[in-house]
């Protein structure tokens, strides 16, 4: 552990495509089933 600042980094970084992959795995499960027409319309709407 001489660089614990390069450590938590990577560390970080790893979770964080680990909880995109997650996500996104779940919304294209939801995707079928909500539609597109509906997060197209969301989407553009804001």
């Amino acid at each position: 552990m001489t660089k614990p600042n390069n450590y938590s980094t990577v560390n970080m970084v790893i979770c964080l495509i680990y909880s995109m992959s997650k996500w996104i795995s779940t919304y294209f499960k939801i995707l079928p089933n909500i539609g597109i027409p509906p997060i197209a319309t969301s989407l553009l709407g804001r």
